[in-house]
């Protein structure tokens, strides 16, 4: 049995339209490589055709996960989430008790996860210790054998 997995709705609708990307677009730009590459005669040693095979077999191995991720979502919504405390979908600022430095983070499902973004899991280490917390709340988390305070300054839907 697939292992649930909790996500915003914008989350899902990214995943959504990454299948039908890749069902669609990238399906069709795929077998017109395996067409052009066949029209060249002996497949044997043709390149071009056992390239174009690798990336459709990449290409239905994605189709694949996105359909399971897409399956087994549980999406979070808007209504569901008391905007007071952190949780998935919110964007939380936190202050380093010892540096003094803020940050912003939002805390979205695994799947969702982009680092450049500063969009963490709620798995995550840091985002379980947000899940829960609000305004003036300090959280306590430990990264590489050393504990670091902050102080929840902010949290908002993001």
């Amino acid at each position: 049995m697939a292992e649930k997995k909790m996500m915003t709705v914008e989350g899902l609708k990214k995943l959504e339209d990454e299948l039908h990307e890749r069902k669609v677009i990238i399906r069709k730009e795929i077998a017109d490589k395996i067409k052009e590459a066949r029209e060249q005669g002996d497949l044997s040693e043709n390149a071009e055709y056992d390239a174009a095979r690798d990336e459709q077999r990449d290409n239905e191995a994605k189709i694949e996960e996105l359909e399971n991720l897409i399956k087994n979502a549980v999406v979070i919504s808007d209504d569901d989430i008391d905007h007071n405390v952190a949780n998935l979908g919110s964007a939380v600022t936190l202050k380093d008790l010892e540096s003094g430095e803020e940050m912003e983070f939002s805390i979205v499902g695994s799947a969702e996860v982009n680092s450049l973004e500063f969009k963490i899991s709620n798995e995550s280490p840091l985002g379980k210790a947000m899940i829960g917390k609000k305004r003036g709340d300090i959280i306590k988390v430990e990264f590489m054998g050393n504990e670091v305070k902050y102080q929840v300054l902010d949290v908002k839907r993001y």
